[in-house]
């Protein structure tokens, strides 16, 4: 890339980030460090292609600034933990919006494959669900009880079991975004099928009304967090295919500190939906509005965590570095 380029691509940006240094006061330790790592970029790029320019000179004074605004009298903030969920998650979020994309595309285009299958093959249930699975539905749907299997065990018990096995997938499907992204796109795939193949068994047994108010009471948020967990395995899988002007290895450091962050950041969404599903979708013969308003409430909490509240920080970030 020519110099000229280089500056007219940038410019702009580094203009903002020199009027937000002079009122840094009003600047939170999370947006320090995102302009410090993005200028260090800039700087790391300029120094190897035009080491002597004046680019080069004018990005090492204003990196030099914002690590003098860090480093000063450096003090571990009380409220980095508030400050990681208010601002440090959620740029982070928007960030990966593109992966979250990928993710929902491919879980709700297995569920789709996994509704057609089974409308054109009755055994197809079976195949996906186990012989077992469906052998236990058919039978509490005898009973007059389809919702049976969450009434199983203690509360407890069930907790703890479910809340450890879904972070134990959220980690999986992470994870095999090192099979650059294709195992992380299989796992996803593999649960939409599922979803898809359970509803549709269920619809053809005229218990749908019944298996969505009940499933989604823990659903709506277990199964929202283990797709959001495949944006973060697509993420370190397009760090490694896709490492840009980085080095390979710096690029996939980058991407599995990225992805191991949003993972990390779901547990207590696990913890929530584990915890309904335990407690709470056992009774399964609740009156229909108290269903409504916890899968209500589940779905506005992701909704507008994951993707209304990303959108305005950053809107009002970029407003605050025009002004």
């Amino acid at each position: 890339m020519r110099e000229a380029a280089f500056i007219k691509q940038n410019m702009k940006r580094w203009n903002g980030y020199e009027k937000l240094l002079k009122q840094q006061h009003g600047l939170d330790p999370d947006t320090k460090a995102e302009i410090f790592i993005q200028l260090t970029d800039d700087l790391s790029f300029s120094r190897t292609q035009y080491p002597n320019s004046e680019s080069t000179r004018y990005l090492n004074s204003l990196a030099s600034q914002i690590h003098l605004a860090i480093y000063k009298n450096k003090r571990e903030e009380k409220s980095r933990f508030v400050t990681f969920w208010t601002h440090e998650l959620p740029t982070l979020i928007h960030s990966l919006y593109r992966y979250l994309g990928y993710a929902f595309l491919i879980f709700f285009v297995s569920i789709l494959i996994g509704i057609i299958s089974v409308q054109k093959d009755q055994t197809f249930a079976r195949l996906i669900l186990s012989d077992n699975y469906v052998n236990m539905t058919l039978d509490n749907i005898e009973k007059g009880d389809p919702m049976g299997v969450y009434k199983h065990g203690g509360e407890v018990d069930m907790f703890f079991a479910i809340t450890f096995n879904n972070i134990k997938v959220s980690f999986l499907t992470f994870a095999a975004g090192l099979i650059l992204s294709i195992g992380t796109g299989y796992l996803l795939f593999q649960n939409g099928l599922m979803v898809g193949t359970f509803f549709t068994f269920l619809a053809q047994h005229g218990q749908i009304n019944s298996a969505l108010s009940v499933v989604m009471l823990h659903g709506t948020i277990e199964l929202t967090s283990i797709v959001i967990a495949g944006a973060a395995g697509f993420r370190m899988g397009h760090s490694i295919l896709f490492p840009k002007t980085y080095s390979r290895g710096e690029s996939f450091k980058r991407g599995a500190k990225d992805g191991l962050k949003l993972v990390m950041a779901l547990m207590p969404f696990f913890i929530i939906a584990g915890f309904i599903e335990s407690f709470i979708t056992r009774y399964a013969d609740m009156p229909m509005m108290l269903k409504i308003v916890i899968i209500g409430g589940s779905s506005l909490l992701i909704i507008y965590y994951f993707f209304i509240y990303p959108l305005k920080f950053k809107k009002a970030y970029a407003t605050l570095s025009k002004d």
